[in-house]
């Protein structure tokens, strides 16, 4: 695949419904701060194409618990991180992108929430059952144009009605919505709204979790998730790679003036577009979906069932595929009455925080792995069992006591209320990587076949010829990671670039 349609299908797969009704309505409830969850993307799509890539080119591998079972040899933790993800898709994917598309349609058509969301599903299963991941990738492609003509059709309406940006700083201050739901900031409107970094302890987004617990999640996302992974691995050579990560870093400046600013101004204005908004979500919706879909049945074909049955043809796999796209959606649907209880209606909240409470494990392993070739099997695997068991607790007492409600007394633990979830995301991150340092410098290091092109150090390293686990793997999607040196530098001089127009940005709003 070229640059441009992986670049496209790298935002479109990001910017599912959950993510349009999520940062719109965060954007509503609180303001501007929201858009740090897509700014903060640039850095990391950048590490992706020019440190996470290259090496999981070099080791040849098709999915990530593939790369972590080549890493440290054994299936235990290959299994696990498959299972997890397929988790994360179910908890913080498919079940809010379904909820939050059907609860769109529901609004503007009246209909029945899970009628909608039959609808949906049937229509979105069918062309990715029937296409793959090449057919994904170019309706990923249309749908990013039919999402940026819709988006900007609504912006623009939205403040032709408000005046401005001026007025929009001035009525959002005075705002209370007509549809409330009970939370804890009794639905007045926040006075730091225009700022994007807020105060360390006390505000809604403090300005660490947004710089550093938010790179976590973000690498977790963008650099060791199947979804993201699988596009960029789909391109021609490295130089598409690269290309299609700052394409994708380009659009996703776009949401604040498309997304997040369009959901403050409905505070005070309902303009128009319905049928155009309709489009604009259905194409959202699918999008992700199909990314996800996609992605998942790939995981469990090739990192559990494949497993079980070295010997099972094409078809067979294809079909288990199937089953288990299925399956994910049955218990994301069942899912959904939970989340609608959720975090006091702010949908995007409940997913970062899902997420805080179960990727940062991962996120650490992965690290480690490709930058410490003293990581081994065993400090991987009980960091990885530590970090879910104190993210579980975390989730478990989350859902135990709801966001407090305005006017209620809190009897949730100090705990849960005085560290916040991006906060708690570092902590996790950081009793991972000690657990896993520890634990690896007192059992024996890895063998030579364990870090050999498999870490950013040995990238280029002549393998052993008598590895038995070489024989099995299919070669690399991207054939090699060397380049052409002038579109090396181009794409190098469009990075600065690029973080040069982030920096500015985060200056001027924050």
């Amino acid at each position: 695949m070229a640059w441009w349609p992986i670049g496209s299908s790298l935002f479109a797969s990001s910017e599912g419904s959950g993510l349009f009704i999520g940062l719109a309505g965060t954007g509503a409830a609180g303001g501007i701060a929201v858009t740090g969850f897509e700014w903060n993307a640039t850095y990391v799509l950048l590490a992706l194409a020019w440190v996470f890539v290259p090496v999981y080119i070099s080791s040849g591998i098709v999915t990530m618990p593939e790369y972590l079972g080549r890493r440290f040899g054994g299936e235990r933790i290959r299994t696990y991180l498959a299972v997890l993800s397929l988790m994360l898709s179910v908890f913080t994917k498919i079940s809010t992108d379904l909820y939050s598309g059907a609860l769109f349609v529901q609004v503007c058509l009246g209909w029945n929430l899970y009628l909608s969301t039959v609808l949906m599903l049937v229509v979105t299963a069918l062309y990715t059952i029937a296409g793959g991941l090449a057919a994904v990738i170019y309706t990923d492609t249309l749908q990013t144009f039919i999402m940026l003509v819709g988006a900007i059709i609504l912006t623009v309406t939205a403040f032709n009605e408000i005046g401005g940006y001026s007025q929009l700083a001035e009525r959002y201050s005075r705002a209370i919505p007509s549809k409330i739901i009970p939370n804890s900031t009794c639905h007045l409107p926040r006075k730091d709204a225009m700022h994007l970094f807020r105060d360390a302890v006390t505000g809604d987004l403090p300005w660490p979790g947004m710089t550093l617990g938010l790179t976590i999640l973000a690498t977790w996302y963008w650099c060791t998730d199947q979804v993201i992974v699988q596009r960029s691995l789909s391109a021609k050579n490295m130089s598409h790679v690269k290309g299609a990560s700052i394409f994708a870093a380009y659009l996703k400046i776009l949401p604040f003036i498309f997304i997040v600013l369009p959901g403050m101004i409905s505070r005070a204005l309902y303009p128009g577009l319905r049928g155009l908004m309709i489009a604009v979500m259905m194409a959202a919706l699918m999008s992700s979906l199909t990314s996800i879909f996609n992605s998942s049945s790939t995981l469990f074909t090739m990192d559990i069932w494949k497993k079980h049955r070295p010997r099972a043809s094409e078809r067979e796999l294809l079909l288990v595929g199937r089953i288990v796209t299925v399956i994910l959606v049955v218990v994301s649907v069942v899912w959904i009455p939970i989340l609608q209880s959720a975090n006091s209606g702010q949908l995007y909240v409940y997913i970062q925080s899902v997420t805080s409470y179960l990727a940062p494990p991962v996120t650490a392993v992965f690290t480690l792995a490709v930058f410490w070739k003293r990581t081994n099997e065993q400090g991987a695997f009980w960091g990885l069992m530590v970090g879910l068991v104190v993210g579980v607790c975390r989730m478990v007492l989350e859902f135990a006591f709801p966001p407090l409600r305005c006017g209620v007394e809190d009897s949730a633990p100090a705990v849960l209320r005085s560290v916040h979830y991006l906060h708690f995301a570092i902590l996790l991150c950081g009793l991972t990587a000690i657990v896993v340092a520890v634990v690896s410098l007192l059992t024996p290091p890895p063998t030579h076949e364990q870090v050999c092109n498999l870490t950013w150090w040995t990238i280029t390293e002549e393998p052993k010829r008598d590895i038995p686990l070489q024989k099995e793997t299919p070669a690399p999607r991207v054939p090699s990671i060397r380049e052409n040196v002038l579109w090396s530098r181009f794409c190098c001089f469009n990075a600065l670039l690029l973080v040069s127009i982030n920096i500015f940005l985060y200056a001027y709003f924050a």
